[in-house]
């Protein structure tokens, strides 16, 4: 039944929230401001904020990249150069990576199936090298970051540029996967294409943004589409 499996990587197939916890630990020290779990916390609130603003068209990427550390400053009562911390933040975040449990084999016996396409927000720079080290690209057919598609998902034009580059594309056989409702799910609702949401802690989802399936991680994905086509 499907054939193109577009694949989100942060906290899909990479444990971003490890990535961002030591990229941050690292980052402030540098600006000898104390890295204590509390600070590392409000920062990845503020940072996810802010990306939900820039999928909202409420900021721009530049903005983002500056204000998310001028507003964790502010709110420590710190004086410290943003714009330097975040290019540093940015160096440090892709300097390595964090594969999910099972994630690699669960991908690896995906490619043997299916097409795959990984579809990730994030700056190019970063997102290439966490990617590399990962070892991973050799197992997708391409790969669409955000920043190189002009738009950010769950904009429209972020599917269709990505789309346009799939070979004998076709959305009744495609499928998102990925663990954001905001972006992968109402992005792939948007596109007319199905979705999956990777939902480790079973938690509701919004009724305005019901995934057409649910899994708690990647390592579900192909028992899942087995159970599909058994009942087609």
């Amino acid at each position: 039944m499907y054939q193109f499996l577009l694949l989100d990587l942060d906290d899909t197939i990479l444990d971003f929230h490890q990535s961002e916890y030591v990229a941050i630990r690292q980052t402030l020290s540098s600006f000898r401001i104390d890295p204590t779990d509390e600070v590392c916390k409000l920062y990845s609130q503020i940072n996810l904020a802010h990306w939900k603003a820039l999928e909202r068209k409420e900021i721009t990427r530049e903005q983002l990249e500056v204000s998310r550390f001028e507003q964790l400053f502010a709110q420590l009562g710190v004086c410290a150069d943003a714009a330097a911390c975040g290019a540093l933040y940015y160096e440090n975040l892709s300097a390595g990576h964090y594969i999910l449990p099972g994630a690699e084999e669960a991908v690896k016996r995906l490619s043997e199936k299916y097409d795959l396409y990984m579809v990730t927000n994030g700056t190019s720079k970063v997102q290439h090298r966490r990617i590399a080290s990962a070892g991973i690209a050799p197992l997708f057919r391409d790969i669409f970051i955000s920043q190189e598609m002009g738009a950010d998902k769950p904009d429209m034009d972020f599917f269709r540029n990505a789309f346009a580059r799939i070979p004998d594309f076709d959305p009744a056989k495609a499928m998102i996967v990925g663990d954001s409702i905001s972006s992968d799910i109402r992005g792939g609702r948007n596109a007319n294409i199905a979705t999956c949401w990777i939902n480790p802690r079973g938690k509701c989802a919004p009724e305005h943004t019901v995934p057409d399936y649910q899994i708690a991680s990647i390592t579900q994905l192909a028992q899942l589409l087995e159970t599909i086509k058994g009942c087609c």
